[in-house]
């Protein structure tokens, strides 16, 4: 991991926790198949998660209770009408 993508990354994002989680999930992206929103010699996921964070071109939201609650009950209606359809 590129310490300096790192270090300009935290700006970006301060809390450690969440900055982990980000740069987890676009490596993840990236490892399936996601194109790079960067031109970057490097290959590691990682280092271009962070480089992303680091140019300001990946962010994060923090969804709203509410927000959750509805994404939980679609999730669970979703799943009683797969279980009616069979």
């Amino acid at each position: 991991m590129n310490n300096d993508y790192l270090n300009r990354a935290k700006k970006q994002i301060t809390d450690p926790q969440i900055l982990s989680i980000v740069v987890g999930r676009r490596a993840k992206q990236l490892a399936l198949g996601a194109r790079p929103m960067i031109k970057t010699a490097d290959q590691e996921f990682l280092d271009i998660a962070l480089l992303e964070i680091a140019e300001g071109l990946l962010s994060y939201e923090i969804p709203t209770k509410e927000e959750l609650e509805a994404e939980k009950a679609a999730a669970l209606e979703a799943n009683n009408t797969a279980s009616n359809e069979e």
